[in-house]
């Protein structure tokens, strides 16, 4: 078994790494828009719009082939476990990476970006209810009110908040409830919530490339079986569509997963679902950049809640009774 080695939590580093991969995922849906509504060129040419259940097969797939054989070449220690926790690795890659792509997209599919998006980042909530039920950790003010500007943040950043006059000061504004797009805008939330608690799990017992490479296998294989490779092939993908396959799958997924996973090494899942609500604020600023979109100032006072959320739940609690017991208990 490769097993990590005796380390001292770093917060800060913990918060640069999940903001990082935060960055990327931002471009990495600034990217899968451009694609999705031909906006993104091969030189004189418009790439022709890939379906979104191929961009996630394909993310997850090509991500594995890449990291893989690095990992064989420097030594097979990173690929050394215990048996009986195969099957650990393939409910976080099933339940945790591929049902959270499967079902934003199919969220997306039903509802809106912008709706599938503000439901998913209620996943914060369901990582802290969690956490409390369990007893891993305290409800202390600071925590909870971190969770909740997170939410708050992300639903003005999308353009689902709106202010008004009276009491909330704050209405619902362009949700489309659809129910099946909501329940799986929901699931997603969920899922995401997984496999923040569940990797962390892992990651006091393996190396974060260990949880990472069989967490994409667990995902690849669930994929090749919703989605078998005949049927991938049937769409004659150009060598250009292909190419940005490959490029997404190093944006998207390796690169920020890597990031993540470091991250969550140096924080409890509930601050680092928390910082991972940054995505939305990277995904606006760079659609505006590079697509040329407008950003609302009810957009700007999102991002600038989001950003607070993030700094108030990296701040240390005071050391003393009222200090959270911050403990991931060990997979057996």
């Amino acid at each position: 078994m490769s097993s990590l080695p005796a380390r001292n939590p770093h917060p800060a580093r913990g918060y640069l790494f999940i903001a990082a991969a935060t960055f990327f995922w931002g471009l990495s849906a600034t990217l899968g828009r451009a694609v999705f509504t031909g906006k993104l060129f091969v030189g004189a040419q418009a790439l022709r719009p890939i379906d979104p259940l191929i961009l996630a097969q394909s993310r997850t797939t090509i991500a594995l082939l890449i990291l893989l054989p690095i990992l064989l070449l420097k030594g097979r220690s990173s690929l050394r476990l215990r048996r009986r926790h195969l099957v650990q690795f393939f409910l976080l890659g099933i339940l945790g990476l591929a049902a959270s792509n499967y079902f934003y997209y199919f969220a997306i599919q039903k509802t809106s970006v912008a709706t599938a998006i503000v439901l998913q980042y209620v996943a914060p909530v369901w990582v802290l209810l969690y956490m409390l039920a369990r007893r891993l950790q305290r409800p202390t003010m600071r925590r909870v009110s971190g969770v909740v500007l997170a939410v708050l943040g992300c639903g003005l950043a999308v353009g689902e908040l709106a202010a008004q006059r009276g009491f909330p000061w704050l209405a619902i504004s362009g949700i489309r409830f659809n129910t099946p797009g909501v329940v799986a805008a929901e699931l997603a939330a969920i899922s995401f919530a997984f496999y923040n608690v569940y990797g962390q799990h892992l990651l006091q017992i393996y190396q974060r490339w260990t949880v990472l490479v069989y967490s994409l296998l667990g995902a690849a294989v669930f994929w090749q079986l919703v989605n078998p490779p005949w049927k991938i092939i049937s769409q004659h993908y150009s060598g250009g569509q292909w190419l940005f396959m490959a490029i997404f799958a190093v944006t998207s997924m390796l690169v920020p997963f890597s990031l993540y996973f470091t991250g969550l090494q140096h924080l409890d899942p509930t601050r680092a679902i928390v910082t991972a609500c940054l995505e939305p604020v990277w995904a606006i600023l760079l659609t505006a950049l590079i697509l040329g979109e407008l950003v609302s100032a009810m957009q700007v006072v999102g991002i600038v809640v989001v950003l607070s959320a993030t700094i108030l739940v990296q701040r240390p609690e005071r050391k003393d009774r009222s200090e959270p017991l911050i403990a991931v208990e060990p997979i057996e």
